[in-house]
């Protein structure tokens, strides 16, 4: 059994012009603030909502020229957008977790972009070459080491999903140890130096669940910027057949489920769904409720 997703995932949705060929114009830039949008980012990745949609602020309520620390994220109807690290916001506030749902897809692209490149920044202060202080450059889209000169850029962290399936009505989802009981998802692992994505797949879940899989296709990616990783999805089968084991602790759970129990689960709702819900899945901005609807959704 082959499926593909049914639609693209709600975080890789963006259609923002991220202008990359502004960002060592200084003058363009400097052009464009005074009519520029800018989305404030809290320490916990929080931003501010208003009516129900990612609250803007404009640029001249921030300065009148953009801060040192403010990453510039391109531009959405013809204005500049840029994001500022705040270290508290007033009023109603949210994350892309609980939010994430109801984002457009313009909001959606500003907040994953700004949230991950945020994240970096507040990790990078110091060169990893030489150790030495570092300062943001090129609008925010990299960070130069004020002793050599080094440039570096933002880090996206490679990390496989995966839906293992048995070939026809069967799924298997786990439960990692801090999760409470129910709470069941795809199996997931990041990618090793050296080490090609296919092989990544394969070694991940023989080391979480035993199995050994065939068939591995890949589906589709999510940003996902918890801190900065990229989600890169596969489907891979195993026999249902095989015993599991859980050999490097970070799987609690593990059990087939049928497609019938899953497409319930899902009309349910997610993890916030009822404590008295036998199954509970991931929320709409998870690429692995997509896989999952997809599955489901094959024949």
């Amino acid at each position: 059994m082959s499926f593909r997703l049914r639609s693209e995932p709600m975080l890789s949705r963006s259609p923002i012009d991220r202008a990359e060929e502004l960002r060592r114009d200084d003058a363009a830039l400097a052009a464009g603030w005074p009519t520029a949008s800018v989305l404030r980012v809290d320490a916990h990745g929080r931003v501010p909502v208003e009516n129900g949609r990612v609250a803007l602020v404009p640029a001249a309520e921030v300065g009148e020229s953009s801060p040192a620390d403010a990453v510039f994220l391109g531009i959405v109807d013809d204005r500049h957008v840029w994001a500022v690290p705040v270290s508290e916001l007033s009023g109603e506030v949210t994350d892309l977790r609980s939010f994430g749902d109801v984002l457009t897809e313009s909001s959606a692209g500003l907040v994953v972009t700004a949230v991950a490149l945020l994240n970096w920044h507040r990790a990078a202060a110091f060169s990893a070459r030489d150790g030495s202080p570092t300062v943001p450059a090129a609008a925010g889209w990299s960070r130069v080491s004020t002793s050599t000169g080094h440039e570096e850029w933002p880090r996206s962290d490679p990390a496989i999903i995966v839906l293992v399936h048995d070939g026809a009505d069967r799924v298997l989802l786990a439960r990692q140890p801090v999760w409470p009981e129910r709470r069941m998802s795809v199996l997931a692992g990041f990618v090793e130096a050296g080490e090609s994505l296919e092989t990544c797949v394969a070694r991940e879940v023989h080391e979480e669940v035993g199995l050994t899989v065939s068939d591995i296709t890949y589906l589709g990616s999510q940003p996902w910027p918890f801190p900065r990783s990229v989600m890169i999805g596969f489907a891979a089968r195993a026999d249902i057949d095989e015993p599991l084991s859980f050999n490097d602790g970070e799987i609690a759970e593990a059990r087939w489920f049928s497609r019938d129990e899953v497409r319930t689960a899902l009309a349910a709702g997610d993890w916030s769904a009822s404590e008295d819900a036998p199954l509970l899945l991931p929320g709409s901005i998870s690429i692995a409720r997509a896989m999952l609807e997809s599955w489901v959704a094959a024949t």
